[in-house]
């Protein structure tokens, strides 16, 4: 049913979008003539590789920086990118992943191996579903380029203040998974884009009538600055990256 379900959606989705993605596609070529895909790799269900079609929004090269996070001051993003990103357009393209069978629409987001390579056991059940478009933590934490922003270690920060909820949101979902909940997900990811404010509200009632841990659901607020915390599966706060 939920392989259906992605199926009908992300073609759907590819059709409707491709008025908008057409003309960025081009002014991202126009810009240094480079193709305006960035293709990233990414770990799978299974922790298989998958490649990941993503629209780019950074100079050609950036990965060559070693640098897996990005904060909003991120030199590496281009004019076209900024546009690309606040829209999340860069997402979008993803729904050709979702249709070969590589992602689902509502899923954890996939992750680079340097990073998958680093869980704990408890985290590593994120990788036994499809990864996907968008999830609880999506919306929460849809602001991570300007929670990394002028940090000097973005990969550490990372590690230590998005991290650890990131993956808790994330097994909360596959605690609960059903068609109704990736329909309310999707369509809170939408209002998200015009209201975060108001997506943060939907997320945390959700979240409570799931019974969810109260420090998870405190989070989900964002009404509280971050700070660091040990990922799900241990006590000890990430130190180095």
């Amino acid at each position: 049913m939920k392989r259906i379900f992605d199926i009908y959606f992300s073609l759907i989705g590819l059709v409707f979008a491709s008025p908008i993605l057409l003309p960025v596609m081009f002014l991202v070529w126009k810009q240094d003539h480079h193709s305006p895909f960035y293709i990233a790799q990414r770990v799978g269900k299974g922790e298989k590789l998958f490649n990941m079609v993503k629209m780019r929004s950074m100079i050609i090269g950036a990965d060559s920086s070693g640098v897996d996070s990005t904060s909003a001051n991120d030199t590496r993003i281009t004019k076209v990118g900024i546009f690309i990103r606040r829209y999340k357009l860069d997402e979008v393209t993803q729904l050709w992943n979702v249709l070969i069978g590589d992602m689902s629409l509502v899923g954890p987001r996939p992750n680079v191996k340097r990073e998958t390579d680093i869980y704990t056991e408890t985290e590593k059940r994120l990788l036994t579903v499809k990864p996907g478009i968008t999830d609880f933590a999506s919306i929460v934490f849809s602001d991570e380029g300007d929670i990394l922003q002028g940090k000097e270690d973005p990969d550490l920060a990372y590690n230590q203040l998005i991290r650890p909820w990131k993956s808790r949101l994330g097994l909360v979902y596959i605690d609960n998974s059903n068609i109704f909940l990736d329909v309310k997900i999707m369509l809170t990811t939408i209002i998200a884009i015009l209201s975060r404010n108001r997506a943060l509200k939907i997320v945390t009632q959700e979240l409570k009538k799931l019974n969810v841990e109260q420090d998870i659901v405190e989070c989900s607020t964002r009404s509280n600055k971050l700070i660091p915390m040990p990922p799900p599966g241990t006590d000890h706060i990430v130190s180095e990256r």
